[in-house]
Protein backbone atom coordinates (compact mmCIF):
# COMPACT_ATOMS: atom_id res chain seq x y z
CA UNK A 1 0.00 0.00 0.00
CA UNK A 2 1.12 3.30 -0.65
CA UNK A 3 2.50 5.90 1.83
CA UNK A 4 0.67 8.95 -0.25
CA UNK A 5 -2.94 9.31 -0.61
CA UNK A 6 -4.28 12.53 -2.30
CA UNK A 7 -8.13 13.91 -1.72
CA UNK A 8 -9.45 16.39 -4.25
CA UNK A 9 -12.95 16.34 -6.34
CA UNK A 10 -13.41 14.55 -9.50
CA UNK A 11 -11.44 17.13 -11.46
CA UNK A 12 -8.03 18.65 -11.89
CA UNK A 13 -8.07 22.08 -10.01
CA UNK A 14 -5.65 22.70 -7.25
CA UNK A 15 -4.78 19.09 -7.00
CA UNK A 16 -3.25 18.82 -10.88
CA UNK A 17 0.26 20.11 -9.77
CA UNK A 18 0.80 17.36 -7.46
CA UNK A 19 -0.48 14.62 -8.99
CA UNK A 20 2.03 15.66 -12.26
CA UNK A 21 4.63 15.90 -9.58
CA UNK A 22 4.20 11.99 -9.25
CA UNK A 23 3.77 11.41 -12.36
CA UNK A 24 7.43 13.08 -13.38
CA UNK A 25 8.71 10.98 -10.28
CA UNK A 26 7.24 8.24 -11.11
CA UNK A 27 5.21 7.79 -7.48
CA UNK A 28 3.04 5.29 -6.88
CA UNK A 29 -0.28 7.22 -4.73
CA UNK A 30 -3.82 6.57 -3.84
CA UNK A 31 -5.01 9.31 -6.18
CA UNK A 32 -8.84 9.50 -4.06
CA UNK A 33 -11.69 11.77 -6.16
CA UNK A 34 -15.06 12.52 -4.54
CA UNK A 35 -17.63 13.45 -6.12
CA UNK A 36 -19.05 17.15 -5.14
CA UNK A 37 -22.69 15.31 -4.27
CA UNK A 38 -20.32 12.54 -1.86
CA UNK A 39 -18.26 15.81 -0.18
CA UNK A 40 -20.28 16.86 2.78
CA UNK A 41 -19.95 13.11 4.21
CA UNK A 42 -15.74 13.41 3.72
CA UNK A 43 -15.75 17.23 4.89
CA UNK A 44 -15.25 17.06 8.62
CA UNK A 45 -12.30 14.48 8.04
CA UNK A 46 -9.63 16.91 6.68
CA UNK A 47 -7.94 19.21 8.82
CA UNK A 48 -9.42 22.99 7.36
CA UNK A 49 -12.51 21.16 5.63
CA UNK A 50 -11.53 21.72 2.23
CA UNK A 51 -9.34 20.20 0.02
CA UNK A 52 -7.00 18.87 -1.85
CA UNK A 53 -5.17 17.01 1.55
CA UNK A 54 -2.58 15.03 1.17
CA UNK A 55 -1.94 11.95 3.27
CA UNK A 56 1.53 10.73 4.45
CA UNK A 57 2.25 8.23 6.88
CA UNK A 58 -1.16 9.00 8.86
CA UNK A 59 -0.14 12.44 8.58
CA UNK A 60 -3.04 14.79 6.43
CA UNK A 61 -1.57 17.91 4.82
CA UNK A 62 -3.98 20.89 3.28
CA UNK A 63 -2.88 23.68 0.88
CA UNK A 64 -2.26 23.26 -2.29
CA UNK A 65 1.08 24.42 -2.81
CA UNK A 66 2.38 23.61 0.63
CA UNK A 67 1.40 20.00 -0.68
CA UNK A 68 3.28 20.14 -4.24
CA UNK A 69 6.14 22.02 -2.50
CA UNK A 70 6.60 18.92 0.32
CA UNK A 71 6.41 16.27 -2.23
CA UNK A 72 8.63 18.54 -4.89
CA UNK A 73 11.50 18.31 -2.11
CA UNK A 74 10.37 14.81 -1.68
CA UNK A 75 11.42 14.11 -5.01
CA UNK A 76 13.87 16.01 -5.67
CA UNK A 77 11.96 18.52 -7.83
CA UNK A 78 12.45 21.24 -5.69
CA UNK A 79 15.82 22.44 -6.82
CA UNK A 80 19.38 21.30 -5.66
CA UNK A 81 20.07 23.35 -2.82
CA UNK A 82 18.51 26.36 -1.04
CA UNK A 83 19.47 29.20 -3.47
CA UNK A 84 17.75 27.21 -6.31
CA UNK A 85 14.88 26.30 -3.79
CA UNK A 86 14.45 30.29 -3.71
CA UNK A 87 14.65 30.75 -7.56
CA UNK A 88 11.92 27.82 -8.15
CA UNK A 89 9.80 29.82 -5.20
CA UNK A 90 9.88 32.76 -6.51
CA UNK A 91 8.66 31.40 -10.20
CA UNK A 92 5.94 29.24 -8.24
CA UNK A 93 4.77 32.82 -6.10
CA UNK A 94 4.93 34.51 -9.59
CA UNK A 95 2.61 31.88 -11.07
CA UNK A 96 0.88 31.96 -8.00
CA UNK A 97 -0.13 35.73 -8.57
CA UNK A 98 -1.32 35.34 -11.85
CA UNK A 99 -3.62 32.52 -10.33
CA UNK A 100 -5.43 34.77 -8.22
CA UNK A 101 -6.11 36.70 -10.63
CA UNK A 102 -7.65 34.25 -13.30
CA UNK A 103 -9.42 31.55 -10.85
CA UNK A 104 -12.18 34.11 -9.71
CA UNK A 105 -13.21 34.40 -13.34
CA UNK A 106 -13.39 31.10 -14.11
CA UNK A 107 -16.49 29.86 -11.92
CA UNK A 108 -18.55 33.17 -12.47
CA UNK A 109 -22.07 32.14 -13.36
CA UNK A 110 -23.00 35.34 -15.46
CA UNK A 111 -21.60 34.47 -18.92
CA UNK A 112 -21.63 37.92 -19.91
CA UNK A 113 -19.93 39.74 -17.14
CA UNK A 114 -17.75 36.34 -17.36
CA UNK A 115 -16.51 37.18 -21.12
CA UNK A 116 -16.30 40.54 -20.19
CA UNK A 117 -14.00 40.30 -16.93
CA UNK A 118 -11.77 37.44 -19.32
CA UNK A 119 -10.98 40.20 -22.10
CA UNK A 120 -10.25 42.90 -19.24
CA UNK A 121 -7.92 40.29 -17.98
CA UNK A 122 -6.48 39.45 -21.08
CA UNK A 123 -6.04 42.97 -21.99
CA UNK A 124 -4.42 44.28 -18.85
CA UNK A 125 -3.46 41.61 -16.25
CA UNK A 126 -2.35 38.50 -18.11
CA UNK A 127 0.46 40.46 -20.34
CA UNK A 128 2.21 41.89 -17.31
CA UNK A 129 2.54 38.38 -15.54
CA UNK A 130 3.32 36.54 -18.53
CA UNK A 131 6.53 38.72 -18.98
CA UNK A 132 7.41 38.48 -15.43
CA UNK A 133 8.02 34.65 -15.83
CA UNK A 134 9.47 35.20 -18.91
CA UNK A 135 12.32 37.79 -17.07
CA UNK A 136 12.32 34.69 -14.33
CA UNK A 137 13.03 32.34 -17.24
CA UNK A 138 15.81 33.90 -19.02
CA UNK A 139 17.40 35.20 -15.38
CA UNK A 140 17.63 31.44 -13.81
CA UNK A 141 17.11 28.75 -16.92
CA UNK A 142 20.91 29.16 -17.98
CA UNK A 143 19.59 29.41 -21.73
CA UNK A 144 17.68 25.75 -21.19
CA UNK A 145 14.55 25.32 -20.98
CA UNK A 146 13.57 24.89 -17.82
CA UNK A 147 12.50 27.81 -15.28
CA UNK A 148 15.68 26.96 -12.53
CA UNK A 149 18.67 25.11 -13.86
CA UNK A 150 19.09 22.73 -15.93
CA UNK A 151 16.46 20.26 -14.82
CA UNK A 152 12.90 19.75 -14.34
CA UNK A 153 11.72 21.35 -11.20
CA UNK A 154 7.84 21.78 -9.25
CA UNK A 155 7.72 25.33 -11.07
CA UNK A 156 7.59 23.59 -14.66
CA UNK A 157 4.90 21.44 -13.84
CA UNK A 158 2.81 24.13 -11.81
CA UNK A 159 3.17 26.58 -15.28
CA UNK A 160 2.19 24.30 -17.67
CA UNK A 161 -1.25 23.04 -15.42
CA UNK A 162 -1.71 26.68 -15.39
CA UNK A 163 -1.28 27.65 -18.88
CA UNK A 164 -3.35 24.79 -19.52
CA UNK A 165 -6.41 26.63 -18.50
CA UNK A 166 -5.30 30.46 -20.57
CA UNK A 167 -5.14 28.10 -23.70
CA UNK A 168 -8.37 27.55 -23.13
CA UNK A 169 -9.21 31.09 -23.26
CA UNK A 170 -6.81 32.07 -26.05
CA UNK A 171 -5.11 29.09 -27.77
CA UNK A 172 -1.97 31.49 -29.08
CA UNK A 173 -1.03 33.24 -25.55
CA UNK A 174 2.38 32.21 -25.21
CA UNK A 175 2.94 33.52 -28.53
CA UNK A 176 5.09 36.15 -27.58
CA UNK A 177 6.71 34.37 -24.97
CA UNK A 178 9.60 31.67 -26.67
CA UNK A 179 11.21 30.83 -23.06
CA UNK A 180 7.69 29.83 -21.79
CA UNK A 181 6.43 28.16 -25.17
CA UNK A 182 9.81 26.25 -25.05
CA UNK A 183 8.88 25.21 -21.40
CA UNK A 184 6.12 23.92 -22.30
CA UNK A 185 7.29 21.89 -24.98
CA UNK A 186 9.81 20.61 -22.89
CA UNK A 187 7.01 19.35 -20.07
CA UNK A 188 5.35 17.73 -22.54
CA UNK A 189 8.59 15.73 -23.48
CA UNK A 190 9.50 14.71 -19.86
CA UNK A 191 8.45 10.26 -20.47
CA UNK A 192 6.82 9.87 -17.28
CA UNK A 193 4.75 13.45 -17.65
CA UNK A 194 3.82 12.69 -21.43
CA UNK A 195 2.95 9.35 -20.19
CA UNK A 196 0.32 10.65 -17.58
CA UNK A 197 -0.66 13.49 -19.27
CA UNK A 198 -2.15 10.83 -22.09
CA UNK A 199 -3.97 8.90 -19.47
CA UNK A 200 -5.14 11.31 -17.42
CA UNK A 201 -9.09 11.87 -17.08
CA UNK A 202 -10.46 14.31 -19.53
CA UNK A 203 -12.19 17.34 -17.20
CA UNK A 204 -13.40 20.83 -17.08
CA UNK A 205 -11.07 22.06 -14.48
Amino acid sequence: MSNYKLYYFAGRGRAEVSRLIFAAAGQQYEDIRYEHSDWPAHKQEMPLGQMPVLEFNKTKIPQSLSIARFLAKQFNLAGKDNLEQAKVDAVVDTIADLMRKLSPLMFDKDEARKQQAIKTFQEEELPKHLQNLEKLAELYGQNGAFFVGGSLTWADLLFYEMNSHLLKIDPNVLQKYARLTKNRQEVEKQPKVSDYLKSRPETPF
